[in-house]
């Protein structure tokens, strides 16, 4: 059903542009439990908001598409939410055995090159720089460079295999970085989905609540069904 809700309303959303979106001020859950309720409640005083210049099909009518349309984009920017997390950690847990591997191959090649200039000097090259994305690449220059002078490494009695686990561990800590990195971006196409859709709902839920207010204004037991209760608090 908020599948449905959502693609109904993915062009509508689309027009939205960036300096129109309104980043929730209150939780997913609150808003859409909020909208729910307003809903029910404005639907029993269709009449008295009709007489304001309330569009009920605009916004009576549409507040529960609106509302599984914001549902859906919540779950999705949670499970890539999810995703990324799980990514960092993992992460966490891997990259200091890369990191290893760099520091041994390092290690192991100065030693095996040493009567080398020119390869000690590569080795040099390849171990300038910091941070992870060059830990990775490391991996994969040391890798190449490592199959390219298998004979020097054989003197020393190298593990072979080490050059084969580089390469491979370089193509997937360099995957698995780039989900990592996401985990701290606020700017992602899910979040800025979700928050349209959020100011879709919002738009209505806005517009319900002000015309109620007038036109209930006089009448307390019905003007409360148009207070936020999360605000109210």
């Amino acid at each position: 059903m908020s599948k449905d809700n959502y693609d109904s309303k993915q062009a509508v959303l689309a027009k939205i542009t960036n300096d129109q979106i309104q980043t929730p001020g209150l939780p997913i859950d609150t808003a859409l439990q909020e909208a729910e309720d307003l809903y029910h409640w404005a639907s029993e005083d269709q009449e008295a908001l009709t007489n304001v210049g309330l569009d009920l099909k605009t916004y009576v009518t549409d507040l529960p598409v609106r509302a599984g349309a914001l549902r859906y984009a919540q779950s999705q920017w949670y499970l890539e939410r999810y995703n990324r997390e799980e990514a960092q950690k993992e992460w966490d847990e891997q990259s200091p055995n890369a990191y290893a591997l760099r520091n041994e191959l390092l290690q192991a090649f100065r030693f095996a090159f040493r009567k080398r200039s020119d390869l000690v000097r590569r080795v040099g090259e390849v171990a300038d720089g910091t941070g992870h994305a060059d830990m990775i690449q490391d991996l994969s220059d040391l890798s190449a460079l490592g199959k390219g002078n298998a004979d020097l490494l054989k003197t020393i009695k190298f593990d072979n295999t080490l050059l084969d686990k580089a390469a491979t561990d370089a193509d997937a800590m360099a995957e698995l970085l780039a989900k990592a990195n996401g985990s701290a971006m606020d700017n992602s196409e899910a979040k800025v989905t979700r928050d349209r859709a959020y100011t879709h709902l919002k738009e209505s839920v806005d517009e319900i609540r002000q015309t109620g207010k007038y036109a209930f204004r006089k009448q307390p037991e019905r003007y409360q069904g148009y207070v936020s209760r999360y605000y109210q608090r």
